[in-house]
């Protein structure tokens, strides 16, 4: 299935100035960007065909794809000058760069790639900052039996902070950690149909007007996912996850599992 990769916005807690117009998707994660991350999770479940919805500094993500260098993520031979790849990383790749805007919201960045879609009644969809171990067949086959418009990952609140139940009195009647709350979050990682399309407005959001439009129809579906799963909104995290991937802690790289003889 065509994979659409929202990666247009401006990331402003990521940025360490005025003069710094990287864009968020194109922060680093060990030697490839975040964007490049998400993609090869997508690629290694064989989903191959991405749309880009570019925006914010859409040059940088450009020039990346189109001075792609295999030789450093991949083993390769040099041989009389010349370099022969053991293995390559995007060269079955099909990648769609769509200018969607610099202002538009997440919908209509949707809408304006909708033609690239080529009607295919299912597709996926996804922020390019967020890393996952989730099981991607199984949310594609869930989401392929069910009459529904629209499935969305959730994972429990991610906060550290508790939450403190008062009385009237004062009191402190008992403290939970957010993240031991009933609750859950939009995770990303969205299986669509082109039904959603006809719940998105123009210069709409496709959480708070797609999916909340088909929510009250009873057509939204949740995928529970209790594993890995880290947002990038922070050069905090953005560091805590390049450290992992320094110290070979990274089970978002579930293609480095099939090579290394582990089911993935």
């Amino acid at each position: 299935m065509k994979v659409v990769l929202f990666c247009g916005g401006y990331g402003m807690r990521m940025r360490s100035g005025a003069a710094d117009d990287v864009p968020k998707p194109m922060a680093m994660v060990g030697p490839r960007p975040l964007i490049w991350h998400v993609m090869r999770y997508y690629a290694h479940f064989g989903h191959t065909e991405f749309i880009l919805c570019l925006g914010y500094g859409a040059h940088h993500i450009k020039e990346f794809f189109l001075n792609y260098e295999e030789t450093t993520s991949n083993d390769f031979v040099l041989r009389g000058g010349r370099t022969e790849l053991l293995s390559t990383d995007i060269s079955d790749w099909t990648i769609t760069f769509a200018q969607t805007g610099i202002e538009s919201p997440i919908g209509e960045r949707l809408r304006r790639v909708r033609h690239h879609l080529d009607g295919d009644e299912m597709f996926l969809a996804n922020y390019a900052d967020v890393l996952t171990d989730a099981p991607l067949p199984e949310m594609i086959e869930n989401f392929a039996r069910r009459d529904a418009g629209a499935s969305m990952m959730v994972v429990p609140p991610q906060s550290s902070f508790h939450c403190v139940e008062l009385g009237e009195d004062g009191l402190v009647g008992g403290i939970t950690a957010v993240s031991e709350l009933p609750l859950w979050e939009n995770g990303g990682y969205f299986v669509l149909r082109q039904e959603v399309f006809d719940h998105i407005p123009e210069d709409g959001d496709l959480v708070a007007d797609g999916c909340a439009q088909l929510a009250k129809r009873g057509r939204l579906v949740a995928h529970r996912h209790r594993g890995f799963w880290k947002p990038t909104d922070t050069v905090k995290e953005r560091a805590a996850l390049d450290a992992a991937y320094a110290r070979g802690d990274r089970p978002w790289a579930v293609w480095e599992r099939e090579s290394a003889g582990v089911g993935a």
